[in-house]
């Protein structure tokens, strides 16, 4: 008896012209929207730098956490379409990056609440 729920890959390993062109302009979008991203944090941080006086203690930490978040969707990004997990079922992604999220923000809790022990402490840093 042979079983008809065991797919052939071999068979679907060349595509039309048309999934190419699909492929491709994901492929660019993609490419297009880190390269911007990635300028966008090249100009801030060139523009922007900690030396420069005109930069307030407030406009640094927003240019930090903006930092930050930048950072978090280019890696998004990349986990979605160059690892492939933007084509999996809602379940595998959960999965995926359920334990992610959850230990970043155990290492966002780990680092914030050092700081402020260090903080509140009378231990020189210098």
């Amino acid at each position: 008896m042979e079983r008809d729920d065991i797919k052939e890959y071999s068979l679907g390993a060349q595509h039309s012209e048309e999934e190419g062109r699909k492929i491709r302009k994901n492929i660019v979008k993609v490419t297009i929207l880190l390269t911007i991203i990635t300028a966008v944090e090249v100009i801030v941080g060139i523009l922007f730098s900690r030396s420069n006086p005109n930069v307030s203690d407030w406009a640094w930490a927003m240019i930090k956490y903006g930092y930050i978040v930048l950072t978090l969707i280019k890696a998004g990004y990349i986990v979605m379409e160059f690892m492939h997990l933007g084509h999996e079922r809602k379940g595998m992604k959960l999965t995926v990056l359920v334990p992610y999220i959850v230990f970043v923000l155990y290492l966002i809790f780990i680092s914030v609440t050092e700081a402020l022990a260090v903080s509140d402490s009378n231990f020189p840093l210098n």
